[in-house]
């Protein structure tokens, strides 16, 4: 059975491009605003988002540069890019028709 914290596949993508619409943000911090966003259910390990950003980076739809922290530490800010933002609106709408699919089954009796 899985567990609350599993994240469907093919989600990580949005959550991350939803995450840094509003600010550019490290790894860490990505991580640390998913978790709290959603009430402290989802933890993305490093083993699942480094890979995911370095995805979106190669699909262009974020940017990275190296910038000092808020702890005084070298760290990539990961930026939503045109493209990016444009795949946030189709990855939201895709994630809004399949869970809407998903809730109809499950609240059939």
């Amino acid at each position: 059975m899985s567990k609350p914290t599993d994240l469907v596949q093919g989600t990580l993508d949005l959550l991350i491009l939803k995450t840094i619409a509003l600010e550019p943000m490290h790894g860490w911090a990505i991580a640390q605003r998913i978790r709290q966003m959603s009430g402290e259910v989802l933890q993305v390990g490093q083993g699942a988002l480094y890979p995911a950003l370095h995805k979106l980076e190669q699909n262009g739809w974020i940017s990275a540069e190296w910038a000092v922290s808020e702890n005084n530490r070298r760290a990539r800010y990961y930026t939503l890019t045109k493209a990016g933002r444009q795949a946030l609106k189709q990855e939201a709408a895709q994630w809004e028709r399949l869970s809407a699919a998903i809730s109809l089954i499950v609240r059939t009796a």
